[in-house]
């Protein structure tokens, strides 16, 4: 499960609980239903900050609810619904009309790891926790708008090979290096305070949230596309 705060101009997401965060229908719709609270309540100059309880960010797709289904089919009939299920929370992120950040202060793994990396910025534990891609160590291919989100989120190849192809465990220090999370910190403190320092100096620029998003969805064209996103034109009032 999850929970949302507002506290002054952030909205905190934070998943609750010692588990994994694995991505259950329960945690999806959860995450879906936090998201469009968000929206609803959005002003100019807020932003969300996304945190977990525990030592996991979130685990990815629950694997053992799908394959719980107790035959092949079904366990992949119930995979196939994770995938389908989650891609509105990527989408809503993606559409939410203000700054977002990941505080990642455990394990970001697979479908864990792109709802970090949905968040406009993360900041993460350098001592604890790893973002990890098990799709190919556990003979699973990845979705196809994970991809487009790996491709227009991540600029170096390089990490994307290592992570995709390798099954690389970064973790914060290389991934700061690499420019995936802004900065890495030595602990969960550390981690949240930065993030709300970051979500609070975003805020204060007062941006148009509506705008934002759409500026947002235009970076990223072709995962806005894969989500079925469309994008507007708003005439600046200064013109």
């Amino acid at each position: 499960m999850c929970t949302l705060e507002k506290r002054g101009n952030l909205f905190l997401l934070t998943l609750t609980g010692d588990d994994q965060h694995r991505l259950n229908p329960t945690l999806i719709t959860s995450l879906l239903s936090a998201l469009s609270q968000a929206k609803a309540q959005s002003t100019r100059g807020c932003a969300l900050i996304t945190v977990a309880q525990g030592r996991f960010f979130s685990n990815g797709f629950d694997l053992a609810w799908a394959q719980s289904a107790g035959s092949k089919q079904g366990a992949q009939e119930r995979l196939l619904h994770l995938v389908e299920s989650f891609k509105p929370v990527v989408a809503a992120l993606l559409n939410l009309p203000m700054p977002t950040v990941a505080a990642v202060t455990g394990h970001a793994t697979a479908a864990g790891f792109a709802l970090a990396l949905s968040h406009d910025y993360a900041v993460m534990r350098r001592d604890r926790g790893v973002l990890y891609m098990a799709e190919v160590d556990i003979g699973l291919s990845a979705p196809d708008y994970f991809m487009a989100l790996f491709k227009e989120k991540m600029g170096a190849a390089s990490a994307r090979r290592d992570l995709l192809l390798r099954g690389l465990k970064m973790k914060g220090d290389e991934a700061e290096k690499r420019g995936i999370v802004e900065a890495a910190y030595d602990s969960d403190d550390e981690v949240r305070e930065a993030s709300v320092r970051m979500g609070e100096d975003l805020a204060k620029r007062k941006w148009d949230g509506e705008v934002y998003a759409e500026i947002r969805k235009g970076l990223y064209p072709e995962l806005s596309a894969m989500l079925g996103l469309a994008t507007k034109v708003f005439a600046s009032p200064r013109l």
